[in-house]
């Protein structure tokens, strides 16, 4: 008795040779992600022997390089880029993924039409200035922010006391 494959099984097995002959081909790994939040920094440790870091988008990350091979990466805007770690003779010795995201955890967001506003609540809700915010929004807030901090730091308007 012969046995034959129905179309669809011969499909199926034409699709599973495919995926092999692609990973048998060298098709390259996923490169490992670090996710972190905007407006957050994480620590990470780099390969031994790296002398450069090359960011692929500083807009989205930055990283400052600490001793011992160690670096501080701060997430700067939404999105997804790429960390390259090169030894002194420029070859590539690591890559990742470096993926910034919103923080969930406290944010509210109030859309008023085609205005958008963001709310930090930990726990009472106070504005925040967040990326994607209504450009009126984002000014105002913003600049109280600025005028609370030049106060702040000028003495808040306090007049010297008098020596007696």
């Amino acid at each position: 008795m012969r046995r034959t494959l129905s179309h669809a099984g011969r499909t199926g097995l034409i699709l599973c040779l495919m995926a092999g002959a692609a990973a048998a081909a060298g098709q390259p790994d996923p490169l490992p992600v670090v996710t972190i939040l905007v407006d957050n920094a994480k620590v990470i440790r780099l390969p031994e022997k790296t002398s450069t870091v090359i960011v692929g988008n500083p807009i989205i990350a930055e990283v400052t390089p600490q001793k011992n091979g160690v670096l501080v990466l701060t997430g700067k805007s939404f999105g997804s880029t790429n960390l390259i770690a090169l030894d002194n003779a420029g070859a590539m010795i690591a890559e990742t993924t470096i993926r910034v995201e919103a923080s969930r955890d406290s944010t509210i967001t109030v859309q008023r039409g085609l205005e958008r506003e963001s709310l930090s609540c930990t726990p009472n809700c106070q504005p925040s200035v967040q990326l994607g915010d209504s450009a009126n929004f984002f000014g105002a807030t913003s600049g109280q922010a600025d005028a609370r901090r030049k106060l702040a730091t000028s003495g808040g308007g306090a007049v010297p006391a008098a020596d007696h």
